[in-house]
Parts: C-alpha cells; sequence; structure tokens
C-alpha cells in the first residue's frame, strides 16, 4: 500500500510537471493553430532566468519569498521572449504552417545554442528552497514535497485557463476569433493583440515548468526542455490537440504509466510504454481524448 501510494503521488507530480509544459502548446495550437517547436526553448529559459535570478538579483534567492521572485524573474523573461518570438516571427506567417514550423524548429535550435555558448553544457545545480527538499507522510509514504509544488501549481494553471477562456472578455475575444476572425475583426476588435497575449501565457507556462522542473530534477541543463517538449507533446496528441481539459487527463494518464512502468517492470519501460500508449490512442480514437477547445 505504501508503494502504490508513493508511486501514485510522485506519477501525479510527473504528470503536473508535464501539464505545464504541454498545456502552453495546446493553448497556442487550439487557439491560434500554430505548431511551436521553439516552446521547449521558453522551458528553457524560465529555468535558467531562474537559476541565474537566485545568484545574482537583489532580494532573490532559494529560500522563502527571495526563491518566489527568482521564479517571477524567470518566468517574465518566457513570457517576454515569447511575445517577441510572436510579433516578430510568428505574426506574419498565420495560415503558413510549413513556415511556421521551419521557423520554430530553426528558433529552437538557435535558442538553445546561445544558452551553451553563454553558460555551457553542462548540468548546473538548481537551488531548491528546503521545504521542497523535504518529505510528508501520507498514508505511511515519505513524498517528497515538490511533488505537491508541481500538482498545485498545474491544478491553479488549469482552473485559470478554464476560467480565462470561459468568463473573461478577452477570453470570449478569441474564442470568438478562432471561429471566425474576419467578423471580429469587422467589428473593430484587434485579434492580432489577444493571440498576442495567447502565445505569451503560453510561454509563461513553459517558463513556469522550467523553473518547477528545476526543482524536481535538481539540475538544469539546455537540453532540458527539448526533452520534456517531446513527451509534452505526446501529451497534447493523446489529450486532443485543441483541449486542456484534455491534455490534463493525458498528462496523469501519462505519468501514472511512466511511473508505474519505471518501478515495476525496469528503468526505460517506463517511456516505451508512454509510446505504445499513444500507438494505442491514435488507433482507437484520431483525434484525441477530448476535441474540445477547452
Amino acid at each position: 500500500m505504501t508503494t502504490f501510494v508513493l508511486l501514485s503521488i510522485t506519477g501525479l507530480g510527473l504528470a503536473a510537471l508535464y501539464f505545464l509544459v504541454a498545456s502552453g502548446l495546446s493553448l497556442i495550437f487550439g487557439l491560434m493553430d500554430v505548431l511551436n517547436f521553439a516552446h521547449g526553448a521558453f522551458l528553457t529559459i524560465g529555468a535558467y532566468g531562474t537559476w541565474w535570478a537566485a545568484g545574482n538579483l537583489p532580494g532573490a534567492g532559494s529560500t522563502g519569498w527571495g526563491f518566489v521572485l527568482a521564479v517571477a524573474f524567470g518566468v517574465g523573461v518566457g513570457t517576454l521572449v515569447a511575445a517577441l518570438i510572436e510579433l516578430l516571427l510568428i505574426r506574419p506567417l498565420y495560415q503558413r504552417h510549413i513556415e511556421q514550423v521551419l521557423v520554430t524548429v530553426g528558433l529552437s535550435l538557435a535558442l538553445v545554442a546561445l544558452v551553451r555558448a553563454v553558460w555551457g553544457s553542462d548540468p548546473r545545480p538548481f537551488p531548491r528552497p528546503e521545504w521542497a527538499q523535504g518529505t510528508t507522510s501520507v498514508l505511511g509514504a515519505n513524498v517528497p514535497n515538490d511533488r505537491f509544488l508541481l500538482i498545485v501549481s498545474a491544478v491553479v494553471v488549469l482552473v485559470s485557463v478554464l476560467a480565462f477562456l470561459r468568463f473573461t472578455r478577452v477570453g470570449l475575444i478569441i474564442r470568438a476569433g478562432v471561429e471566425n476572425r474576419t467578423m471580429v475583426t469587422a467589428l473593430g476588435i484587434d485579434v492580432r493583440k489577444a493571440f498576442t497575449l495567447v502565445f505569451a501565457i503560453g510561454g509563461a507556462f513553459a517558463a513556469l515548468a522550467g523553473a518547477l522542473g528545476g526543482i524536481y530534477l535538481g539540475s538544469i541543463s539546455p537540453g532540458q526542455g527539448t526533452s520534456l517538449l517531446i513527451f509534452a507533446f505526446i501529451v497534447v496528441v493523446i489529450g486532443g490537440m485543441s483541449s486542456i481539459t484534455g491534455t490534463a487527463a493525458a498528462a496523469v494518464l501519462v505519468g501514472l504509466v511512466q511511473q508505474f512502468a519505471n518501478y515495476y517492470a525496469a528503468s526505460g519501460v517506463g517511456d516505451l510504454s508512454v509510446v505504445l500508449l499513444l500507438a494505442v490512442v491514435l488507433l482507437a480514437r484520431p483525434s484525441g481524448l477530448s476535441a474540445r477547445l477547452a
């Protein structure tokens, strides 16, 4: 029973990390029809921005509110970079999907290479708050506290996105622009600003995943965003390319399958199990678990 509880909660923690990365992908594709292969670079920027701020920004650090400030800095940098990329590179390429893929893939490679050039390729120890290094006993299982931080963060992001899309004026404009951009523009509403906001929000989620992923993994490296992006794409495809709730359900499924398979089979079998799960879903339900926008 103790092992089951430990694997379940740690699997949900891993699922939360996947969701934080995948939610931005799903949001950008579902609302803007942009397949952003540079999304992993936003994660790397958020991770390195938080790491840099913890060691250099006045008032920031690895304890208390200082670490919150460091995370806010990393997320802010990731958000700003995402907004600039949408304005300068993505906006001219709407409805030109091949060019979008080429630009975002090239941008991903360039940003990772830039990080390597500045800070090197070796992994860097990530500052972890003292609380996150401890454990909490749940039904006899000692669960690392950083898993709870990831789970709570993912739930907050999910609820916030759903509320934003359903109950705010900007959210309604975005959804209407997706359905009929010409009509919304004819009403005098600048849909482009709303789309820039969506891209920036997606970048913020990826940057947050980078910061919290550093706590989860204990270190950061330039290629970390790319490796997590692979699982994020799997989660988005399984959940449905345009569904935030489907993405959340798929993240839970993938995280639990990977965690249990790695423990009860062998290390690495979890990755194979996730790929097999993807194949089964594509064969049985090509549109994913959900085809709804939200």
